[in-house]
């Protein structure tokens, strides 16, 4: 039975080397610099960078908290040496325990938008230092469901996997050569010991990218889907998260006031006038 998530993997590899070197020569960057997580995402990202510019022009910056695992950084440093790349490792904890500690009735979730933010601003800080473009590592099922941090993990100035579903991100792994424990592993955004991205979701990767394939790139309708055999309660979940997410995939709507509003009619690319 043909699997519609397959991919021409050398096509796509073609195509998102030559997309990372057009879009950063073109605005005058020669370095790029992205977060190196310890999970699939960020590795496919240095691996396609590496690729992209060469080791020497990619930073990889490792930002653990204390609650962070040791396999991350031991999967993130692996990263790292396997593609000989430059790297930094910046502990976050002394950054963001004193604003925890001023409110100490944080849930998880607002915590662990904090850390990303945090890490965010990090990146964006050695973008400046090292005139370096920072590179974005969600993919096309997180952005979807909004599984991402609004100017946290979700901020960057390009991004070449946001177009792949997670299943496509790790068979695209698998064939760039990324390390077997990072495909291996269960995918974890890593905010506490034993979280897993499945168990908060509530369904696993494949089954999402089944339903947001058929929604997103076949236009089937949640009823189509549901014919499909899948599960009404899970599509219907997928529909809400794609739906309540969606202010996290626009820039800030801006008020209408005069003739040309930037984003409505005011809309050039941005390479207008080169």
């Amino acid at each position: 039975m043909e699997n519609r998530l397959d991919l021409n993997l050398q096509m796509v590899e073609n195509i998102l080397v030559d997309f990372l070197r057009e879009e950063v020569h073109k605005v005058g960057f020669e370095k790029v610099v992205l977060g190196i997580s310890g999970g699939i995402d960020s590795a496919l990202v240095a691996y396609l960078a590496a690729k992209a510019f060469g080791p020497e022009n990619v930073l990889g910056i490792m930002m653990p908290y204390k609650s962070s695992s040791k396999e991350s950084v031991e999967h993130g440093k692996l990263v790292i040496e396997s593609l000989g790349i430059k790297s930094d490792l910046i502990e976050i904890t002394p950054m963001v325990d004193p604003y925890f500690q001023m409110n100490p009735d944080m849930d998880g979730l607002r915590k662990g938008n904090r850390m990303a933010r945090e890490r965010m601003c990090i990146l964006f800080d050695h973008s400046a230092k090292e005139k370096a473009l920072v590179l974005g590592t969600s993919n096309k099922t997180e952005i979807l469901l909004g599984y991402s941090t609004q100017f946290g993990d979700g901020a960057s100035a390009i991004n070449p996997i946001g177009d792949l579903y997670k299943t496509q991100v790790w068979e695209l792994s698998r064939h760039l050569g990324v390390p077997e424990a990072l495909i291996d592993k269960k995918p974890s955004a890593d905010l506490w010991e034993g979280q897993t991205d499945e168990s908060e979701l509530g369904f696993s990767y494949k089954m999402a990218d089944e339903i947001l394939y058929r929604l997103i790139e076949e236009r089937y309708t949640p009823e189509e889907v549901i014919e499909d055999g899948f599960d009404r309660e899970i599509v219907e979940k997928v529909m809400r998260k794609i739906k309540f997410s969606q202010y996290k995939r626009k820039l800030p709507v801006i008020a209408k006031v005069l003739n040309r509003t930037i984003g409505r009619e005011f809309r050039y690319p941005r390479d207008w006038g080169v």
